[in-house]
């Protein structure tokens, strides 16, 4: 009995979805006299339940060991499908910080979305939204986080298009859907082909199988691509990465889960997955060459952005591309703190542009400036998230990138040049959004702008203080998923050298932001070679172009040839059919005379040719070849 909320602690995704269920009856409009609100405070009770109970529950589980929970879902013969659950320090920590910062969005949005006339259906979507995500922390199977990331899909596409009546917000939720379809596809065939050569598809399970694993290298390389390919998808990486630039059309409050927790689902499904990759060199291999692909390629994106939304979107990736270059070097405990630290820094990013956008009705950040005075809360709230995702003061970033230096992992040169231009250029885009829209002289839409009223503050508040305290949880708790040992080689005076490196690069990212000039109005350079660089970036590389020239192609290419095959094959064979029937049907409608005689001279005509085939011996052959037709 002391630790029933501990072992009851699969019910607590069921609060998030229970919110969801009771706010149906505003979302549908069948209750109207009473407005939207009531739905919205059932949803944030329901929240607070499972922040409670997750809160217990996660103290307890310091005096015991890891638990596991699981059911049997369907066995026939060889095949149990069992979904398993895990209450460990990471899984409930996860499930804190998915509540937590869930809490403060809702919260959030009872400010942001005040006027909105669909409240109701939002906080529904959000509840739907955070029982996925609750689920995904818990859960020890494979089976059970595919269907809790296709649970996610859906929500994220009805989350995206909230605001349905206008093109461009269906056009956005229609890409992210696809988007991630496509790595979704893929990693159910790597589920399935698991299910088939391993022990289990829970994630302890797939970790003993893979101690003694003999599947053929060509195996395990392509199971090990499929399962890559569903994270990529959910984290935004190359190539698929433009979904989460387009779904900044979709609500704030949304955003913040979606930039914080919401890619970071994918990444934890794929740090669980990390002993499977360790099997095949050529996964490894890709895992690194897609963080740092996406890692660099997003820096630059960023900068070449004057929406704030977007300018900020792109950091994302560049962080989940470091948890992925952290994984495919089997370093998952540093992969668990970067998740961990960029998910509080991110959300409290995102509620502070959503308090300037709340304010100035804009997104512009050339059009804005000044707001320094006349909105201070949000300008402490975007100084500190800033702070935490720069690796140059004492935050949670620091922190984790500390112990990733510290000399108890292997480290290449390689890595930390790509550390030192990531954190250079991040500090550098941040330093240019803060002098754009806190510096300076006021703007026209800036020059009456108050500061958000409460239920906007407190979150905003509240989130800053959390941050401020995170860099003590890497100190304090040893939230581990795995033991490995201290590296036997490795240079110490170039793992003494990387945090001093590190924080000379986010220096001069902050100067070069600080000192460079920033034309508000954004003229064309007159040099086609920096016209060219500036909408390489601004375009995210032209992908959404390559797209069409590639994927898009192909996909309209057979899509044309299969509509041509269908119609002039497949139906041509059916009409064809059809024609001889009616063909045959009007010829033989004139023999229908209607006189006797003329149908017992038909049937003494087909009597005699039987008679005649069993005269000449021919029988036996027409019964033979009806016999074959029939066997």
């Amino acid at each position: 009995m002391s630790y029933f909320f501990l072992y009851n602690s699969w019910f607590i995704p069921f609060y998030g979805l229970i919110g969801s269920i009771l706010t149906l009856p505003w979302s549908l409009g069948i209750v109207r006299r009473t407005g939207p609100r009531p739905a919205a405070y059932l949803n944030l009770l329901m929240t607070v339940l499972a922040l409670i109970h997750g809160a217990i529950a996660f103290s307890q589980i310091w005096q015991v060991q890891t638990q596991q929970l699981v059911y049997h879902w369907l066995k026939v013969a060889d095949l149990d499908l069992t979904l398993s659950m895990e209450l460990s320090p990471v899984s409930l920590g996860a499930l804190e910080l998915i509540t937590g910062i869930g809490l403060l969005a809702q919260f959030y949005a009872l400010g942001y979305m005040e006027k909105d006339w669909s409240l109701a259906r939002f906080f529904g979507l959000i509840g739907f939204f955070e029982a996925a995500l609750s689920g995904i922390a818990l859960s020890d199977s494979l089976l059970l986080s595919y269907g809790l990331l296709e649970m996610l899909t859906l929500s994220t596409y009805l989350l995206v298009g909230f605001w349905y009546a206008q093109p461009l917000v269906v056009t956005a939720a229609r890409d992210a859907f696809l988007t991630k379809r496509v790595g979704d596809i893929l990693l159910l065939m790597g589920l399935v082909a698991l299910s088939s050569y391993g022990a289990g598809l829970s994630f302890s399970q797939l970790e003993t199988w893979t101690e003694t694993s003999t599947l053929p290298p060509l195996t395990i390389t392509l199971i090990g691509l499929s399962l890559i390919a569903g994270p990529t998808g959910k984290c935004a990486q190359f190539p698929l990465n433009l979904w989460l630039d387009e779904a900044m059309e979709g609500p704030n409050p949304a955003g913040i889960m979606r930039n914080s927790i919401v890619v970071s689902a994918g990444a934890y499904v794929l740090i669980k997955l990390q002993p499977v990759f360790s099997l095949s060199p050529v996964a490894s291999l890709t895992l690194i060459v897609l963080g740092t692909v996406t890692a660099l390629g997003t820096s630059l994106m960023a900068l070449a952005q004057i929406d704030i939304k977007r300018a900020l979107s792109h950091s994302t990736s560049v962080f989940l591309g470091l948890v992925f270059i952290a994984v495919g070097l089997g370093h998952v405990d540093i992969a668990i703190l970067l998740l961990f630290s960029h998910a509080t820094a991110k959300a409290l990013l995102f509620m502070s542009i959503g308090a300037i956008i709340t304010s100035t009705s804009n997104q512009n950040i050339t059009e804005m400036g000044g707001l320094w005075s006349k909105m201070p809360a949000t300008t402490t709230a975007f100084v500190v998230g800033s702070a935490g995702l720069i690796i140059l003061t004492p935050m949670g970033l620091f922190w984790t990138i500390q112990r990733w230096f510290n000399g108890s992992w292997a480290v290449d040169g390689w890595l930390l040049a790509v550390l030192m231009f990531v954190n250079c250029f991040n500090a550098l885009n941040l330093t240019r959004v803060f002098r754009l829209v806190f510096l300076g002289e006021a703007q026209s839409k800036t020059r009456r702008t108050p500061e958000v009223a409460w239920p906007m503050a407190f979150p905003m508040v509240t989130l800053t203080l959390i941050n401020l305290i995170v860099p003590v949880i890497p100190i304090r708790w040893n939230l581990w998923l795995s033991n490995v040992p201290p590296l036997i080689e490795h240079d110490l005076e170039y793992v003494q050298w990387a945090m001093p490196l590190l924080i000379f690069s986010g220096l001069l990212g902050c100067m070069i932001g600080s000192t460079m000039q920033l034309r508000r109005a954004w003229a064309r350079p007159t040099q086609l070679s920096l016209r060219f660089l500036q909408d390489l970036f601004a375009y995210d590389f032209y992908l959404d172009r390559v797209y069409q020239v590639t994927v898009v192609w192909v996909v309209a290419t057979l899509s044309k040839i299969t509509a041509w095959l269908d119609r002039y094959v497949i139906d041509g064979l059916v009409n064809l059919v059809s024609l001889a029937a009616i063909l045959s049907g009007n010829t033989l409608k004139y023999n229908a005379t209607g006189q006797s005689q003329f149908y017992i001279l038909t049937i003494i005509i087909g009597v005699s040719l039987l008679l005649w085939s069993l005269v000449n011996g021919q029988w036996s052959t027409m019964t033979n070849y009806w016999s074959s037709l029939i066997n």
